[in-house]
């Protein structure tokens, strides 16, 4: 069976594009034939579009729903997530692997529009896919719309025609925003797991679900919130088939938060005394709070981490 994250996210972009109204966002024809759809920063944007941002993201391989949960006594809007396809729809789409910087022009792109321009190469050729279509999807985490050139840009990278981008604008400091990053959380853990050596392709079924961080106007206490909301709020759970319980019980105990040396503080702070250098930050510390896997060739299941609803509160402002 072929999958194309294009062409199915492409799907939802036409049906979220519809229903602007709904979902509080504005489209835009751009003069060089480009949809773009605003999600936040004119817009006022909500959870639903969040939601469907979150779908979006995962090429429409994932499913997202928006719920309540508890943490130790903290009540908060939560955004669960899961998807069959877990290798391609979080590392091959959702993954924020892609800075496009053009001129004066930033933003962080996600979505499916990745699989296409390869960015980065190396993580589509451990999970062995690369898309094909003649359309782009793109969702860019930015605090304007692109620009011409950065249009121009994206389409090249992606072997497309500009006509044939559709993209999703929303910054982190506001309410879709909060929502998709919080969507991450299935991504999260399986990016910690590639990155300690696990085989993201022996990865079967996954889903998650991370407090929805309030909303602050600084992009940069915004990030922080975010953040902290799948370090010290994300839960997730996989379905694995592994050949060596040992080893994948090693794995699962170096994948959460908590094992960074920079874990203990909201994030904010950490970055602040990194000179809000991404570089100088434990990347090890960018993963869930908690991990379960479940080793269907096995039926071992293993877990490790914990919630941290002090720290959520202290990051929250509560």
């Amino acid at each position: 069976m072929t999958i194309s994250v294009n062409k199915k996210g492409l799907e939802i972009f036409r049906e979220f594009m519809k229903n602007s109204v709904p979902f509080a966002v504005n489209v835009e024809k751009h003069p060089l034939g480009a949809v773009i759809i605003d999600a936040g920063i004119k817009a006022s944007g909500g959870y639903a579009a969040g939601k469907i941002i979150t779908e979006i993201c995962l090429g429409g391989f994932g499913a997202a729903s928006i719920m309540s949960h508890t943490y130790g006594d903290l009540s908060m809007p939560t955004v669960h997530v899961e998807t069959d396809y877990p290798a391609i729809s979080t590392l091959g789409s959702q993954f924020a692997g892609w800075r496009v910087k053009v001129d004066k022009y930033f933003a962080m792109a996600s979505g499916p529009a990745r699989a296409l321009a390869l960015k980065p190469k190396e993580l589509y050729e451990k999970i062995g896919y690369k898309d094909k279509s003649e359309n782009a999807v793109i969702v860019l985490e930015a605090d304007a719309p692109p620009t011409p050139e950065a249009l121009k840009y994206m389409a090249e990278e992606c072997e497309v025609k500009v006509r044939n981008l559709s993209v999703v604008v929303a910054p982190t400091q506001c309410q879709s925003g909060s929502v998709q990053i919080s969507g991450r959380i299935v991504e999260t853990g399986i990016h910690k797991l590639t990155e300690i050596g696990f085989d993201p392709k022996k990865i079967l079924y996954g889903s998650g679900y991370a407090p929805i961080a309030p909303i602050h106007p600084k992009s940069t206490r915004a990030m922080g919130r975010t953040n902290d909301s799948l370090l010290y709020g994300g839960v997730t759970f996989y379905n694995v088939d592994y050949e060596d319980d040992e080893k994948l019980k090693e794995m699962v105990v170096k994948v959460p938060s908590s094992t960074s040396r920079n874990y203990g503080k909201p994030f904010y702070d950490t970055f602040k005394e990194a000179e809000f250098d991404f570089f100088k930050i434990d990347p090890g510390l960018f993963a869930p709070a908690v991990i379960t896997v479940n080793n269907v060739r096995t039926g071992s299941t293993f877990t490790a981490g914990y919630i941290n609803p002090d720290l959520l509160k202290k990051s929250f402002g509560l």
